[in-house]
């Protein structure tokens, strides 16, 4: 619990890793006090001690890329902070998504293609891929699927490793193309899978 916290551990400061709360990417570094927790708490805007600056310091309150709280946990020994967030922009004074280079995870981008789906599901910009399978519907996105999936088949078992990868690659976008046509996300299937692996782990 949020509450156990122990500030005194460090002087009053405890370290706060904020994690891309879909992706897994890890952003910063950063460390609050009880201020900072309760204003992170308070306002859903992920808030920092600012130690060069010597004050409560919210992440974005100058370049608008804010981190919007979405759960906060406690590490075992109390004296340290997981923030997950989803953030508005880039992370980095840099103008890069993270503080930490090289931290993006490749299954992490998943849950950035998932976003980019459901962006093109709502914006429909012209030219687009995405867009016209979107305006084909659904029938028309399970034929994909359903032709991704033989393609797939055969490369598994007549092709080389760089071409079942290609078509493993096809059917995954394809595939989450119809999730978000249905108003569903790789997140929802993933949720299904852990809930199955939850149940077989407890039996």
């Amino acid at each position: 619990m949020v509450e156990q916290i122990d500030f005194a551990k460090g002087d009053g400061l405890v370290p706060a890793i904020v994690q891309h709360w879909l992706t897994g990417e890890v952003l910063m570094l950063g460390y609050m006090d009880a201020e900072a927790l309760a204003a992170t708490r308070d306002t859903g805007l992920v808030s920092f001690h600012s130690r060069s600056k010597g004050r409560l310091w919210t992440k974005g309150e100058s370049s608008g890329n804010v981190l919007r709280l979405k759960s906060l946990h406690v590490d075992c020994d109390a004296d340290a902070l997981l923030v997950l967030a989803a953030p508005a922009g880039p992370t980095c004074h840099r103008g890069t998504s993270s503080c930490f280079d090289g931290a993006r995870l490749p299954l992490g981008f998943l849950a950035e293609l998932d976003a980019l789906v459901a962006r093109r599901a709502a914006e429909r910009p012209a030219g687009s891929y995405t867009t016209k399978l979107f305006e084909g519907g659904i029938r028309r996105i399970a034929q994909k699927i359903g032709e991704e999936g033989v393609e797939t088949a055969l490369a598994a078992v007549a092709q080389g490793d760089a071409e079942l990868l290609g078509e493993a690659a096809d059917l995954l976008f394809h595939l989450t193309v119809a999730l978000r046509a249905r108003g569903l996300g790789l997140a929802d299937a993933a949720a299904v899978l852990a809930d199955r692996h939850a149940q077989r782990s407890a039996g």
